[in-house]
């Protein structure tokens, strides 16, 4: 008989691709155009949402944050936490990985191109809010889509489980002090009240809630929380979608003007990706993870919880930060790097388990 973990680990790592994530990249681009045209031809109606702060914190923007993460934070199973040991291995390479190499792979890169490769086609004075942009991007390991590349490449439900609630734990102490770190050593202020606030404001508040909805839902019966999470989980979404409309009605006009600045914020983005996703798969061959399990740890450190990483851009730097421009280029690009990561990583199972022991 299962347990009601590996029913839900079926439930929700089996579940395919939906729609509007199958296209996420199509409504990020539309919604880049959308807001670019607002911010040229009705600049006062996004000054106007811009406006609406309360100690700092746009209200409208923090209202569709949480609309965007509650829904994903609902999927995490706590319980879970008690299979850590049998999975120890592939547990170990997600926590290296995401905690010990990521954040740091992703400064290194910021500074590599936005410093010196890249400096000369980027406006100096938003140099240090695209670093902070995507050191913010880089200590944010996915969350949510995990469960989607999991089930794309066939990864093992419990352990997907597993290590998304170990990451959030992890996320909640650890997540504040290395964005600070590797701010601090590029020689960007570091504000800590308001990275500390964003840290309760868009992890512990939320996952709150969301924990406490998911434990309500279930008393009902796991068809109820199914049946639920499959009603909501869309307008995480939208109102993703939303939140960049509003961000691009503040890029505007410089988007126009410099175009080529996504491109470029787009390099080292693309590069972090596959470098963190073949460092993760090539440890775990190293230490013999069966391939159920190295899919999902590859893909958690390779994906990003780029709403988190939006929503503390915003708060540290701004709708109109150079900040909080490179975090939604991130969101531009995932989805297609990640689908063709998946492939790659199903294509390679002949490779990865050559010489591997027969499984039972």
């Amino acid at each position: 008989m299962s347990t009601p973990c590996e029913t839900l680990g079926e439930q929700v790592a089996g579940t395919p691709i939906g729609f509007f994530e199958r296209y996420l990249t199509v409504w990020v681009f539309l919604c880049i155009v959308a807001g670019t045209l607002i911010g040229l031809y009705a600049p006062g109606a996004a000054q106007a949402v811009g406006a609406l702060q309360v100690a700092q914190v746009n209200i409208p923007v923090g209202l569709l944050i949480w609309v965007m993460i509650i829904p994903m934070l609902m999927k995490i199973d706590f319980s879970a936490l008690h299979e850590v040991y049998q999975h120890r291995a592939g547990m170990g390479v997600t926590l290296l990985v995401n905690w010990a190499i990521k954040p740091f792979t992703m400064a290194f890169l910021a500074w590599l191109f936005l410093r010196h490769l890249f400096a000369g086609w980027l406006p100096a004075g938003e140099i240090d809010s695209y670093v902070a942009g995507l050191i913010l991007l880089g200590a944010a390991p996915c969350t949510a889509m995990v469960f989607v590349w999991s089930n794309l490449c066939n990864g093992n439900a419990n352990f997907t489980l597993t290590q998304v609630a170990v990451n959030d734990v992890v996320m909640v102490f650890a997540f504040a002090p290395i964005v600070a770190l590797l701010l601090g050593v590029s020689s960007i202020p570091v504000p800590w009240d308001t990275l500390i606030l964003s840290v309760v404001m868009y992890i512990v508040i939320p996952l709150s809630i969301a924990q406490l909805i998911r434990r309500q839902l279930r008393r009902r019966g796991e068809a109820v929380f199914q049946a639920a999470l499959a009603r909501i989980t869309p307008f995480s979404i939208v109102a993703l979608l939303a939140t960049l409309v509003l961000l691009f009605s503040f890029q505007g006009e410089a988007i126009v003007e410099q175009p080529l600045i996504i491109g470029l914020l787009a390099v080292p983005i693309f590069l972090q990706t596959l470098l963190i996703a073949a460092l993760g798969y090539w440890l775990n061959r190293q230490l013999k993870v069966r391939h159920e399990v190295a899919g999902p740890s590859a893909m958690i450190g390779a994906s990003n919880f780029f709403e988190l990483a939006v929503a503390v851009a915003i708060v540290l730097y701004g709708f109109d930060s150079g900040a909080a421009l490179a975090t939604v280029v991130g969101v531009l690009i995932e989805v297609p790097v990640m689908l063709w990561l998946v492939k790659m990583v199903n294509r390679s199972r002949g490779w990865y388990e050559r010489g591997f022991p027969e499984q039972p």
